[in-house]
C-alpha cells in the first residue's frame, strides 16, 4: 500500500479548509505544481483516504434545530440489524457500534419534538430493540467530523 507523506497531509488540510479551492491555489500555497496536487488527490482517493467532497451544511439554518443522541440496546445477535436500520433513516447523521451500556449510538437531527418522538417510537417498535435512551443536545460546542490534520501529525 502506498504511503502518504507530509505533502499529502498538507493537501488534505487545504481541502478540509475549502474543498472548492483550485488545484492551482493549493499548489501555490504549498509550493508545488498543479499537476502534483492533482496526482496526490487522485492517490488519496484511490487509497480511500478521500471518500467524497461534500459541503458542510448548517442544518439549524434549514430548520433542523433539534439534535438527539440516542443510545440503543439490541437483543443478542441483532446489533447489526439495528445499525443497518438506523443507517437508512434520513435524519440520522451518525451510527456508532459502541462498548458500554448501549450497543449502538445514533445521532439524529429533527425540526421539532414531534418528529423526534415519532422517530424514537419507530425504533422502539423494532422487535430486536430492548431499550432506547434519548438525550437532547442543549448547546453545540463543537460539531465537526474533521480533525486538525496538521496538528495531530505535528506538521504546523
Amino acid at each position: 500500500m502506498e504511503k502518504i507523506d507530509a505533502m499529502d497531509l498538507k493537501i488534505l488540510s487545504e481541502l478540509q479548509d475549502d474543498a472548492r479551492k483550485s488545484l492551482r491555489e493549493i499548489g501555490e500555497k504549498l509550493g508545488v505544481t498543479e499537476a502534483t496536487v492533482h496526482n496526490r488527490i487522485n492517490k488519496l482517493r484511490k487509497l480511500g483516504i478521500i471518500e467524497k467532497f461534500i459541503p458542510v451544511i448548517n442544518y439549524s439554518r434549514l430548520g433542523y434545530d433539534l439534535t438527539a443522541v440516542i443510545g440503543i440496546t439490541a437483543k443478542g445477535g441483532k446489533v447489526i440489524d439495528v445499525e443497518k436500520f438506523l443507517a437508512e433513516m434520513p435524519n440520522v447523521t451518525a451510527v456508532y457500534d459502541v462498548t458500554g451500556e448501549y450497543d449502538v449510538i445514533a445521532v439524529s437531527k429533527f425540526k421539532d419534538r414531534e418528529s423526534l418522538n415519532e422517530f424514537v417510537k419507530e425504533i422502539g417498535k423494532l422487535e430486536f430493540v430492548e431499550k432506547t435512551y434519548t438525550m437532547l443536545v442543549l448547546n453545540v460546542v463543537k460539531e465537526s467530523h474533521m480533525i486538525d490534520i496538521l496538528k495531530v501529525f505535528e506538521l504546523d
